[in-house]
């Protein structure tokens, strides 16, 4: 697919990995990022606290687009509670000792907005991390890459060294689940595969 082709689709998103996902499946995108507090309402659950985001998102967009708009939101959670992006070495230290040796879920909503009206999705992927040393840990965040991820770990970069196994969508945990995403395209009237409709 060439990168000229003209977008079909607003991702209020300035994420480069959900770019790349949706690029993948033929969708040109217009890049409107949005700014919208992501802090957790009191007594939030996790599915209802991404849901929230990708929908507030999705809208923001839309009045920045008069193409279709796509908001998403990942969370990696553990035992209930949202782990966010690190705060700095000693947060992410934390983060992936709690993680090492256990399983989390990974959850991926996405709100798409356009002719058929705000369609929503809500995936979750159960992933299994193996122990993780300190020094391991301690190598990663020196890598650069934990510092601005959910969790503290990326399972489309060098983290994926730590996952056993998943159950679910390995694009959703990377931030974008590639199928439900598709399903919902379609209904929204968005090609697909370089302009053509599977």
């Amino acid at each position: 697919m060439s990168a000229t082709l003209s977008p079909v689709l607003c991702l209020a998103s300035a994420s480069p990995r959900r770019r790349e996902l949706l690029f993948s499946i033929g969708v040109a995108v217009e890049i409107r990022p949005v700014d919208i507090d992501e802090t957790p309402a009191p007594g939030e659950g996790a599915e209802a606290y991404v849901a929230r985001l990708a929908r507030e998102k999705a809208l923001a967009g839309a009045r920045l687009s008069s193409l279709p708009t796509l908001g998403s939101d990942t969370a990696v959670v553990r035992d209930g509670e949202i782990l966010g992006k690190p705060e700095g070495p000693e947060h992410a230290a934390a983060m992936l000792r709690s993680l090492s040796g256990r399983e989390h879920r990974v959850l991926t909503a996405l709100a798409v907005t356009g002719p058929a009206g705000l369609l929503e999705a809500c995936v979750a992927t159960r992933v299994a991390m193996r122990e993780i040393s300190d020094a391991e840990i301690a190598a990663y965040w020196a890598s650069g890459e934990p510092a601005d991820k959910a969790g503290g770990y990326a399972i489309q970069g060098r983290g994926a060294v730590f996952v056993e196994h998943i159950a679910g969508s390995h694009s959703a945990v990377v931030g974008l689940p590639l199928f439900e995403t598709a399903a919902l395209l379609r209904r929204q009237g968005v090609a697909l595969w370089d302009g053509t409709l599977v």
